[in-house]
C-alpha cells in the first residue's frame, strides 16, 4: 500500500557495540585492550534475555558502562549489578535501567576504606528480643540451628555499619514496614505485576533496601557510591544522566529512596504506570 510505514528493525547489539562511535566510547571508558571482553560480556548478557534485547541499545551501554567505571564486574552470577528492561509507555519505547544489588553496595561500602564492618540479614520469628527507643539499641537471639532458621518465617530486616572512627549505626524495619516501603517505591509490585522483583525475592530487595537507608542518613559515602546511589533504578542518557522511572522520589533523600535490584539474568521490572 502506498500509505504503509516501513518500520526499520532495531540494530542488533553486537552491530551497535562495534559501531565507530559506540566503539570510541567503550574504549574512552574501559581502554583498547579491555574493549572487546566488554563487548562480549554485553552481548552474552542480552542474548540470555529476550526483554532485554527489545531495550535501546544506547541505554544498555551506558549501564554497562556506568557498571565498569564503578569497577563492578559485569557478570549475573557475580550479581554485582545488573541492566533490568523497563517499558516506558510514555515513550512507546523498552529501556535498560542500571541497577545495583545489595552485593554491589556492599562491595562499594568496603572498598571506600571507611568502615570496618558491615552486614545485613533477615530476622526470623523469635530472634528480635527487646529494643530500646531511648538508646536505639535492638537485643537478638540468634537461632543456630542454620535449618530450623531457615524454615523459620521472615519478621524484619536488621543492618548495621562499624566504621573505622568506631560510629556505630544499626536499623532494624519489620516485614510490614518493608511491605509498605516496597508498595509505595514500586509501582510494579504495588500494582501486583508478577514480575516485579520485589516478588521474585523480597528478601534481597528488602536487604538492599536496608543497606540504602542506613548508609545513606548515617554512613559516610565514596563519590562511586554516591554515583551508584543516584544511578540506581534509572535510565541513564548518552551522557549517563539518569532519568527516574519506576518511583516515587521522596525528596531530599532522592538518593537513598530509589529502590530496586534484580536476581538474574531473566528477571524483569515492568512496572504499570
Amino acid at each position: 500500500m502506498a500509505n504503509e510505514v516501513q518500520v526499520q528493525p532495531k540494530q542488533g547489539i553486537a552491530s551497535f557495540l562495534t559501531s565507530d562511535k559506540a566503539k570510541e566510547n567503550i574504549i574512552n571508558v574501559v581502554g583498547e585492550r579491555d574493549a572487546q571482553r566488554f563487548i562480549s560480556s554485553v552481548v552474552s548478557a542480552v542474548q540470555t534475555n529476550p526483554q532485554l534485547a527489545e531495550c535501546t541499545n544506547q541505554s544498555i551501554l551506558s549501564a554497562a558502562l556506568l557498571g565498569q567505571s564503578l569497577n563492578l564486574p559485569q557478570s549475573p552470577q557475580i550479581g554485582m549489578f545488573y541492566f533490568v528492561p523497563y517499558e516506558d509507555k510514555k515513550k512507546g519505547i523498552k529501556e535498560a535501567q542500571f541497577q545495583i544489588s545489595y552485593k554491589g553496595m556492599l562491595q562499594l561500602a568496603m572498598r571506600s576504606g571507611q568502615y570496618k564492618k558491615i552486614h545485613v540479614t533477615p530476622i526470623k520469628e523469635g530472634e528480635l528480643v527487646a529494643y530500646n527507643p531511648i538508646e536505639d539499641e535492638y537485643t537478638f537471639k540468634a537461632e543456630t540451628d542454620f535449618a530450623k532458621r531457615e524454615a523459620l518465617p521472615t519478621i524484619g530486616y536488621y543492618c548495621f555499619f562499624e566504621m573505622n572512627n568506631g560510629l556505630r549505626k544499626e536499623l532494624y524495619w519489620s516485614k510490614e514496614q518493608m511491605e509498605a516501603h516496597a508498595k509505595r517505591y514500586s509501582a510494579s509490585y504495588r500494582n501486583g505485576w508478577s514480575s516485579s522483583i520485589w516478588k521474585s525475592d523480597f528478601d534481597k530487595m528488602a536487604m538492599k533496601t536496608m543497606l540504602r537507608q542506613l548508609i545513606g542518613r548515617y554512613g559516610t559515602m565514596s563519590v562511586e557510591m554516591q554515583t551508584a546511589y543516584t544511578s540506581d533504578q534509572a535510565v541513564l542518557d548518552e551522557n549517563v544522566v539518569p532519568q527516574y522511572v519506576d518511583n516515587v522520589e521522596d525528596e531530599p533523600e532522592k538518593a537513598v529512596d530509589v529502590m530496586a535490584d534484580v536476581i538474574d539474568s531473566t528477571a524483569t521490572e515492568v512496572p504499570n504506570e
